[in-house]
């Protein structure tokens, strides 16, 4: 008699999108879950949300009813007549961490950074998140600066840069 097999539940699909308005609790509600500090307010969101010269993608999985759970987002800065991009905020629900889903969240911003003519994307990114530093670096960010005193608690950050 052989033992039934095993199948694990295949990863889920994750839908990459502008956020919306109607997302706009669900972003405050990342912020909260995902910084300790440093947090964008509910009316810096709700800006991103609506400026013509940002991008804020949120990532979204589904569950067997076609229940939308956002988990992820990215904030991408431009100013007219520069060809490069900020990444200003990029977010992982840490119910959701080390699935992958930074990986494809930061790979929408790079897309969404070229298709408004950007040859570079920038970054900010705290010296003491490990997580995020070897994110950037595997994906072939080059870290040319460093900014003491940064972040509200004193934290230094690291500013890094990829060609697009």
């Amino acid at each position: 008699m052989r033992a039934p097999s095993i199948q694990p539940d295949p990863a889920p699909v994750v839908e990459i999108r502008p956020a919306t308005l109607a997302d706009l609790d669900a972003l405050v509600a990342l912020e909260h879950a995902a910084f300790a500090s440093d947090r964008a307010e509910r009316r810096a969101i709700r800006h991103a949300i609506r400026s013509a010269s940002m991008s804020l993608l949120v990532a979204l999985t589904h569950d067997a009813a076609g229940q939308a759970t956002l988990v992820g987002s990215a904030t991408l800065e431009r100013r007219r007549g520069s060809r490069s991009a900020r990444l200003s905020s990029i977010a992982v629900s840490p119910a959701r961490a080390g699935l992958g889903l930074g990986s494809l969240v930061l790979d929408a911003a790079e897309a969404d950074a070229r298709s408004h003519g950007c040859a570079r994307l920038r970054l900010e990114v705290r010296a003491d998140n490990g997580a995020g530093i070897r994110l950037y670096e595997r994906r072939g960010y080059t870290r040319f600066a460093a900014i003491p005193d940064y972040y509200e608690d004193g934290m230094e950050a690291w500013r890094y840069e990829k060609i697009l």
